[in-house]
């Protein structure tokens, strides 16, 4: 059997969860909404270079910490993990990076056919030590996938007992 894990990131400073996705209205139209799912895949493969740079010591941390993505009836949807809501803005107003000119170039679009496709997104700031997670059988998405993972004994045997600790994983033993 596969023993349970948790994730390893120290959460003690906090955390930050952002959901985005789109919304097609118009599916027969791919000229309308295919440009703004192209504008994802570009922003994340860019997210996961920053990261990897900053992990070699080639870049600075951005603050993102993964993602994964999501098919919904009604569109894609993406949710993100990042260490803090300065980091998610610095990211989301750089005007060298891949999200303000997709931003831009959606509200140019948006303009012209207002009712195709739209856009959202819901950022959780998550107050310090406040993550409780458990992968058990093999499981490694969401948090877990995007920090790595730990035997869940290091944060607690119970969700009440990892929550309670503050977010910081306890010496391996």
């Amino acid at each position: 059997m596969t023993m349970p894990v948790t994730h390893a990131l120290d959460t003690s400073q906090g955390l930050v969860v952002f959901h985005v996705g789109m919304t097609i209205r118009k599916p027969h139209r791919p000229d309308l909404w295919a440009p703004v799912a192209a504008a994802m895949p570009r922003m994340l493969a860019e997210l996961h270079r920053a990261k990897d740079a900053a992990a070699a010591g080639r870049g600075s941390d951005v603050g993102f910490l993964g993602a994964s993505t999501l098919l919904g009836a009604r569109g894609p949807w993406v949710v993100q993990y990042w260490r803090s809501v300065e980091h998610l803005y610095a990211y989301a107003h750089d005007a060298d990076q891949e999200h303000l000119p997709a931003w831009r170039a959606f509200n140019r679009a948006s303009r012209r056919h207002p009712d195709a496709v739209g856009i959202w997104h819901e950022t959780y700031a998550v107050r310090p030590g406040g993550v409780e997670t458990v992968y058990v059988g093999g499981a490694r998405v969401g948090l877990g996938a995007a920090a790595g993972t730990v035997p869940v004994e290091r944060r607690g045997r119970t969700a009440r007992e990892r929550l309670d600790g503050g977010g910081r994983l306890a010496p391996a033993s």
